[in-house]
């Protein structure tokens, strides 16, 4: 239900006041990048109203990322059905004559590669500073980090898994005196503890969102052959337990769209919707250093032309220079049964452009499931006056599509097999393993190790290297290794500082 803004421009209905068409509330599409704000209690609304938005930007040919922590969003593939409550929305807001149900062209992931394409990256890619927080390492033991891979790249070695990273960590422990005097000392206890994190991250699930085929961000920003954009759908159902793997997942997202779209300035609407759910995980006990620059991404990932939307509990949950970058903001209720929840509503309501005529500290309050205070960006770009309206319903399913339909739809998706068979090419694990077999006899082309790594389909696969693979890695390791020694830390040099403690 695409709706129009008075100037007639395009815009997604995100709400109306019953009764009334001037007290409607759309998000212009041209402001949609100067991202947004979803905030409720629990069980307020807050992901039918994710969802609402996620179709809108669809049928306008914006491609969207969500996280579907809750399991419900798979439904976005599946038709809904005009009955029941649908039914009586449609009618409070005179909808009748535009409302139709509608499935949306979705694609899955899953980090754990069990309910999804796999997502993977480079452990190069992640680069030390990220990979530190993931790890939970102190400055002493992310500086050793830092000297594997300079000395990584120095070498000319790729470090594209877990295991790369561990023969790595114990090259450095076996030639420390004769690295130190390059890179200054390394810590026989810091490589201990790198070791140890590793090893967590990797019964946590986490190693298999190291390797290749490394995502490519085009799959991201799909468009299909009717011009709806692709929700890109990342189950986060059993990766939410995993807090810092999840949020840094997505920071590094946030990253790498940031590092690789071009600039665009002003655009008539957005390349790419990035919708980050309980978004106080990111900044849950963050140092300063770190909130400065995910604000500093926030305010320039837009020129990229993504914008970016939070949805939290409470506003209070972001921080203010975030918070203030957020123009776009939908509010459902709040609780106030103690002081610290009457200073929570006093703080939310305080966000919004007043309305003479409504009391916004107590329709906070006052709000039903699916209801919410909304104010959208207007002419300029100024924040519009808040009005309290129902929420537009969604097309597609409200709840999770069947798991046959799931398995049916990953089959039959453009991305089958484009991720599922990990491929193990030459890299740092093969080259110190050769080289540590070099004093005892004439070298022999390195052995391919065959682990497991989940496929979508919950089978457990990995390709083994082919002779074209490993010519194919001697050709591109110099330029690989020159992309991430300076691709990657011209980058760092603007998002560089973002895990520095």
């Amino acid at each position: 239900m695409a709706g129009q803004v008075a100037t007639g421009q395009p815009g997604i209905l995100v709400g109306k006041t019953p009764g009334s068409e001037s007290q409607q509330a759309v998000l212009t599409l041209r402001y949609a990048n100067r991202h947004g704000l979803i905030a409720g209690a629990t069980g307020t609304g807050k992901t039918v109203t994710l969802q609402a938005l996620a179709e809108g930007f669809s049928r306008h040919g914006v491609p969207v990322f969500l996280a579907d922590v809750k399991g419900d969003l798979s439904g976005m593939a599946i038709a809904g059905s005009a009955t029941g409550k649908i039914v009586e929305r449609v009618t409070q807001l005179g909808l009748a004559e535009t409302f139709s149900p509608q499935a949306f062209p979705v694609a899955f992931w899953d980090l754990l590669g069990e309910q999804g394409h796999p997502i993977r990256t480079t452990i190069s890619e992640m680069g030390p500073l990220l990979l530190g927080r993931l790890l939970g390492l102190n400055d002493t033991q992310e500086g050793v980090l830092n000297v594997a891979f300079a000395v990584a790249d120095d070498e000319g070695m790729l470090l594209l898994d877990v295991k790369d990273l561990r023969a790595m960590l114990t090259f450095l422990a076996e030639n420390a005196k004769a690295l130190q005097g390059t890179y200054g000392n390394i810590s026989s206890a810091s490589i201990g503890a790198i070791q140890r994190a590793l090893l967590v991250l990797e019964r946590e699930g986490g190693e298999g969102f190291f390797g290749e085929p490394a995502l490519d961000l085009a799959d991201l920003m799909r468009v299909d052959g009717s011009g709806f954009g692709t929700v890109n759908i990342l189950a986060a159902d059993k990766l939410i337990n995993r807090p810092r793997l999840y949020s840094t997942f997505l920071l590094w997202l946030l990253s790498e769209l940031f590092e690789d779209l071009p600039e665009a300035g002003d655009v008539e609407k957005p390349k790419l919707v990035f919708f980050f759910d309980e978004a106080h995980l990111l900044f849950d006990g963050a140092p300063k250093a770190l909130l400065d620059k995910v604000e500093q991404v926030v305010r320039l990932i837009r020129s990229k032309g993504v914008g970016v939307y939070f949805i939290t509990q409470n506003p209070t949950d972001v921080p203010d220079d975030v918070l203030s970058q957020l123009g776009n903001r939908v509010q459902h209720a709040l609780r106030a049964f103690t002081a610290r929840d009457q200073k929570a509503v006093k703080a939310a309501a305080s966000t919004f452009r007043a309305n003479p005529s409504l009391d916004v500290q107590a329709a906070i309050t006052e709000l039903g499931v699916g209801e919410a205070l909304v104010s959208m960006l207007e002419g300029g770009g100024t924040p519009g006056i808040v009005n309290r309206v129902l929420i537009a319903p969604p097309a597609s399913r409200i709840g999770p599509a069947d798991p046959e339909q799931r398995s049916a739809l990953l089959r039959a998706s453009p991305l089958a097999g484009r991720y599922d068979l990990v491929i193990d090419r030459v890299s740092a694990y093969e080259i110190l393993k050769q080289r540590a077999m070099m004093p005892a006899a004439a070298p022999e082309p390195a052995p391919v190790r065959q682990p497991a790594t989940a496929s979508a389909g919950g089978q457990r696969q990995r390709r083994r290297s082919t002779p074209e693979d490993i010519v194919g890695a001697l050709a591109t390791s110099a330029a690989r290794s020159i992309g991430s020694r300076i691709g990657r830390e011209l980058v760092r040099g603007v998002l560089g500082s973002l895990l520095r403690r």
